[in-house]
């Protein structure tokens, strides 16, 4: 009986670890994509740090390049 307490408890929470790491995912890509508009504009303004890690960041996330390029053509001008 003790097991299967336990073992209840451990799917319960594990159901809300899921649900934590999934809840916060939305917000993650909104906070990475604020984060480009402001690097982006720190680079049309000559920072250098900025341009090297606003390029470092797309890099990394190309699996959002579609709806990126789509919503923020101005950041992809090299490939018009």
């Amino acid at each position: 009986m003790l097991l299967k307490s336990m073992s209840v408890a451990a799917i319960a929470a594990a159901g809300i670890v899921v649900g934590a790491v999934a809840s916060t995912s939305p917000a993650r890509a909104q906070d990475v994509q604020a984060e480009l508009i402001g690097l982006h504009q720190l680079c049309d303004r000559g920072d250098r740090k900025a341009c090297v890690k606003f390029g470092m960041i797309l890099g990394r996330m190309q699996e959002r390049h579609a709806e990126w390029r789509r919503a923020h053509p101005e950041w992809f001008w090299w490939e018009r």
